[in-house]
């Protein structure tokens, strides 16, 4: 069971990385045709979030994957809302949202670690 958990997170944490980094090359691997626009966007978020769920399903705690997920999900829109070309009414409060999640989960790790 271990080897087939970790097998699986290593496949996630491929698949995010590529999504990270090459949003469109992925999306015409699998769907045949090249992400755009705000699809760029969405498959890096989903990148990030393959990622996490491989970090998650590593072997150590759980709460790591969630921790680097609200971490870099709240980096990175930050970015796009700073580049000014998506910006909807709710981009800037999902930063802080993340930001807020991030240092209570980053709290809850620490002060785990201090009993």
């Amino acid at each position: 069971m271990k080897k087939a958990l970790a097998f699986a997170a290593v496949a996630e944490l491929v698949t995010g990385l590529a999504l990270l980094l090459a949003p469109s090359l992925v999306g015409w691997l699998l769907f045949g045709q090249e992400l755009a626009g705000l699809g760029v966007v969405a498959g890096r978020v989903a990148g990030i979030a393959l990622i996490a769920l491989g970090v998650a399903c590593w072997p150590g705690p759980p709460i790591a994957g969630m921790l680097f997920y609200s971490a870099a999900v709240a980096v990175y829109l930050a970015l796009i809302g700073l580049e000014g070309g998506f910006t909807g009414v709710v981009l800037w409060p999902a930063v802080a949202l993340h930001v807020v999640v991030t240092a209570l989960l980053a709290w809850a790790v620490v002060s785990r670690r201090s009993l």
